[in-house]
């Protein structure tokens, strides 16, 4: 279980999270939604140990890891993809593929080393491997920048705007490999995002955030999703 108690943060003296608490479950799908600047991302990083926490706990399969390196939680099974998707757009989509893999072995790996079921998952993986990521669709991106965080074969996967800019047909092939990733490799996931219509159709478990605070939390399948569309500003 990823669970979070009292987490807090900030921008040199602007406090930007204050007290939130947030479990993920194994193989859970969970939500996190509010407008923009309410300092969803900001915890993803918390999380991540890419933005440090000024207090509260961040528990990784029962462990203590708010003081943990970002590598050392990636090896704990921690993974993550950025808004943006992050993508080292003049490398190749393999290239991108094997970034992922040195934080786990520190030694230099080979295109064998990359699970098989990276590719089955995402098939333009094998199909576009030697073509440089930056000329890719965003979908496209978006596919491999996934793919990447699962090389590492994670316990956990957090997702930034997964579908940002992104055409509904591939929206929809993503919705099928996330719910694979869950059914078939039991990776939970938490994911930021604001198409609610995605949410709902993939998340068991939704939390609002505004102003840095939780302030609403249910289950999907008993919310319908006007009755939180106010928290987005639509």
């Amino acid at each position: 279980m990823l669970k979070l108690e009292g987490v807090t943060a900030a921008y040199g003296q602007s406090p930007v999270l204050f007290g939130v608490d947030l479990t993920v479950a194994d193989a859970e799908a969970v939500t996190l939604i509010g407008r923009n600047g309410v300092g969803k991302t900001t915890l993803l990083r918390a999380i991540t140990g890419l933005h440090p926490v000024t207090g509260g706990g961040v528990r990784l399969n029962g462990a203590q890891v708010e003081r943990e390196a970002a590598f050392t939680r990636a090896r704990s099974g921690l993974a993550y993809v950025p808004q943006g998707r992050g993508l080292f757009g003049h490398l190749t989509v393999e290239e991108n593929l094997l970034m992922g893999l040195p934080a786990l072995s520190g030694r230099p790996v080979t295109r064998r080393e990359i699970p098989e079921l990276v590719y089955d998952l995402f098939p333009i993986c094998r199909d576009m491997a030697g073509r440089r990521a930056g000329n890719l669709s965003g979908g496209q991106q978006q596919q491999v920048a996934i793919g990447r965080a699962l090389v590492t074969q994670p316990r956990y996967l957090l997702l930034d705007e997964p579908t940002e800019g992104i055409q509904p047909s591939v929206v929809q092939e993503i919705e099928v490999a996330l719910t694979r990733i869950r059914t078939e490799l039991r990776v939970a996931v938490l994911l930021v995002e604001q198409y609610l219509d995605f949410a709902w159709a993939f998340a068991d478990r939704y939390y609002v955030m505004q102003k840095g605070r939780v302030v609403e939390t249910g289950a999907t399948a008993d919310t319908p999703t006007h009755a939180v569309q106010r928290y987005l500003g639509v």
